[in-house]
């Protein structure tokens, strides 16, 4: 007699599901963070002249590649922990945008001191540059695995006021740039245009639609088909809208909403992942400010850390788990520099996806990080994901982003909200995140300083906050 398999509920952390199940709800949590995991590499090779354009083409794929592989890999060691790497939360790990600012300066600098000495041409200085960024990576990486074995002694300075705050400042950080791929993209030529916000609305009202018109696997599965949907109707739009349009400078320009079928065409069917794709460099004068940047996504992992657990398990991270989700952090930061690619960290996008739809189900996370890996691998899988409009992501980031802040209130009441937390919450929120998203008082500032302020203001909320809940006094209880 054929013994029938047990599976698990999408809700349970532990345990199998079928594969017509776990795939699609996998595959959510790749759409949600594909764009953000390549950008910021696009970004810092853009800086460093690692252009798409004839002799450094090949290495520019060969990096895109390798960020999806690591991504995935390093989300399977958070999901299923070696030793005491890794969390066991529904974590998805991928390319930090945390590290642009300072990287990009890094890279500005060493690539004119470097042409000013021995190596004359651009090219070669791009690439010692981004060698270099590398190399601080590799030991930043290794310092953050460091704090990550000290935080349960740190942990008295993580209450639920502290990390409710910080989870907070995440997810008003990210909603702007949910807004920005609603509109189609901060750099698209057609930024808020008519159809790039129909598409916008389009995904938004589909994933209400499945998530609240329907019960069982559509409704918990509502982000990845409203996605399709909006996929779908953008291939639908430019059989029947006009595909192009006038500029301001009266030249042609695509609407962001046609896909790019031809990038699909010219991508290769199967690449294996290079190792040391560029010679890491040691440089001091990158080393020790990158390693001051990794305290800094230390903080954000235990901000992401706290909202897994409170968002999608209705519960505080434990020390262990804390533990082991900062070390992953910086384990995965350090492998992800042997392939090129700049840190792997927990990704918030997806934090909003567990606080959205509760899903937690390891098994189901664990196919999503397959799917990145089988990306990087069959590269056209990559190049369908890559083209679809952002404004489609953009309907559901906005939704996700905002269940970010709603799990750090949640957090924040877990102790009454008397007038010292109060105070704690209000002023880290006024003055820490107030004056970063505030950039025009940034001009005065040391260099060092805006590299915490940075935009998001995730650190120095967070370190008003913790400041703030040491030198406070706490209400004496009554006898």
């Amino acid at each position: 007699m054929k013994k029938e398999k047990q599976y698990s509920s999408p809700y349970s952390l532990d345990g199998r599901l079928p594969l017509r199940t776990a795939v699609p709800l996998g595959l959510q949590h790749v759409l949600a963070m594909f764009v953000g995991n390549l950008s910021p590499l696009l970004m810092i090779m853009g800086i460093c002249g690692i252009t798409a354009g004839e002799g450094l083409g090949a290495l520019r794929l060969t990096l895109l590649q390798n960020a999806m592989i690591v991504s995935g890999l390093v989300t399977f060691i958070q999901l299923y922990p070696i030793g005491p790497i890794g969390s066991r939360l529904p974590i998805v790990m991928g390319t930090s945008s945390g590290f642009i600012g300072i990287s990009s300066t890094m890279a500005t600098s060493m690539m004119a001191g470097v042409a000013a000495g021995v190596i004359t041409t651009d090219a070669l200085a791009g690439i010692y540059a981004y060698g270099a960024i590398m190399g601080a990576c590799l030991i930043g990486g290794v310092f953050e695995m460091g704090l990550g074995f000290c935080i349960k002694r740190l942990r008295k300075f993580f209450p639920p006021v502290v990390t409710g705050t910080v989870v907070m400042v995440i997810g008003f950080s990210l909603i702007p740039v949910g807004v920005g791929f609603f509109g189609g993209g901060n750099d698209a030529a057609d930024y808020g245009s008519g159809p790039n916000l129909l598409l916008g609305f389009i995904t938004l009202a589909s994933i209400l639609f499945f998530q609240f018109g329907f019960k069982g696997f559509p409704s918990i599965a509502s982000v990845l088909l409203g996605i399709v949907v909006g996929y779908l109707a953008s291939l639908v739009m430019g059989f029947v809208l006009p595909t192009t349009y006038l500029d301001a400078a009266g030249n042609t320009q695509y609407y962001a909403y046609v896909t790019q079928w031809s990038q699909v065409d010219k991508a290769p069917w199967f690449t294996l992942p290079s190792l040391l794709p560029v010679h890491l460099q040691f440089n001091a004068k990158a080393i020790i400010p990158m390693c001051i940047m990794f305290i800094v996504t230390a903080i954000e992992t235990v901000g992401d850390t706290s909202g897994v657990a409170e968002g999608g398990l209705g519960r505080e991270a434990t020390d262990k788990e804390m533990a082991g989700a900062v070390i992953a952090d910086g384990f995965g930061s350090s492998l992800a520099t042997l392939f090129g690619v700049m840190p792997n960290t927990s990704f918030s996008e997806n934090v909003g996806l567990v606080s959205m739809t509760k899903v937690v189900n390891r098994f189901a996370i664990a196919t999503g990080a397959g799917i990145l890996v089988l990306a990087g691998l069959f590269p056209k899988l990559g190049a369908v994901i890559s083209i679809m409009p952002q404004s489609v992501l953009g309907g559901a980031a906005v939704i996700m982003f905002a269940s970010i802040v709603l799990s750090g209130i949640q957090l924040i009441t877990r102790e009454p909200l008397d007038a010292r937390n109060t105070t704690i919450v209000a002023v880290a929120l006024g003055v820490g995140y107030g004056l970063s998203i505030t950039t025009s008082v940034h001009e005065q500032m040391p260099v060092w300083l805006t590299y915490l302020f940075g935009g998001a203001g995730i650190v120095p909320a967070a370190l008003i906050a913790i400041i703030l809940n040491i030198v406070l006094p706490k209400k004496k209880q009554e006898p």
